[in-house]
């Protein structure tokens, strides 16, 4: 459900950012460290929203493979863990027979 509101959200965000762009037509200035040019409005604010986007999405990206890479070292160490727990229970299980056994005979 949390996918399709945000499905929902982005293409509610791109209908707004698309009306917004038909609208603003006219040629704009746009300077660069080099030198200046005439652009299109609409292709100022599409370009600008897509590097934003491009930006977002990469960052997201990181933020990911960090994560899961943090999921899998902390996977390996609990199940480390686990071994070790199991070999401490073998050992205990073994220590109650040996006692058991004493007490038997």
């Amino acid at each position: 459900m949390k996918f399709q509101w945000a499905l929902l959200f982005g293409f509610l965000f791109a209908l707004i950012v698309a009306v917004f762009a038909v609208i603003n037509v006219d040629d704009v200035t746009v300077n660069y460290l080099f030198g200046e040019s005439q652009w299109p409005l609409i292709l100022v604010i599409l370009g600008s929203v897509l590097m934003g986007g491009l930006i977002v999405g990469s960052v997201g990206l990181v933020r990911i493979y960090s994560l899961q890479r943090k999921v899998r070292i902390l996977k390996r160490e609990n199940e480390k863990l686990k071994a070790g727990n199991e070999v401490k229970d073998h050992a205990d299980k073994e220590e109650l027979e040996k006692e058991l056994d004493r007490d038997i005979h």
